[in-house]
């Protein structure tokens, strides 16, 4: 018998980090409009308003231009930050305040009506279902430029 002890080879499994996608929805941040209905005869059919349909879709090309074809697996983080414009009313003292943050954006739209806009927006896009979403933080603040800043980042441990 030979004295040699057999060498046990494991393969090496490479697992895929977490990815993480940032994209930014150009203009003022929108929220999701409850559904419409209308008679058509006998019967009532819903329909998503038109205002709706565009803002989804513009993020999603949003997405497109940044992240490509890229979709997002498990459990998700996401966080969306909505710059809302400043207005001309505003005094330059009220400005600088609301650009620094010390004056908070607390108008209309509501955090979860911009949370449900972009998270359908991107379903089967950038995951397969918003129930992915595990963890959600939503602000509103005040800023020269208005737009939408979205950070997805999968949680997979």
């Amino acid at each position: 018998m030979s004295t040699k002890s057999k060498k046990i080879i494991t393969p090496l499994i490479f697992e895929e980090p977490n990815k993480e996608v940032s994209f930014t929805v150009p203009g003022k941040p929108f929220g999701k409009q409850r559904p419409r209905m209308s008679r058509r005869g006998k019967f009532v059919t819903t329909y998503t308003p038109k205002e709706t349909v565009e803002y989804e879709n513009l993020v999603k090309l949003s997405y497109y231009n940044s992240a490509g074809d890229t979709k997002l697996k498990g459990a998700i983080k996401a966080t969306i930050k909505g710059v809302f414009p400043i207005p001309s009313s505003a005094s330059n003292k009220q400005r600088e305040r609301m650009i620094s943050g010390e004056v908070k954006y607390t108008k209309k739209i509501d955090c979860d009506n911009m949370a449900k806009c972009v998270l359908d927006a991107l379903n089967n896009i950038a995951y397969d279902d918003d129930s992915q979403v595990y963890e959600l933080s939503v602000t509103k603040e005040y800023g020269e430029n208005p737009r939408v800043e979205i950070i997805l980042k999968e949680d997979n441990f």
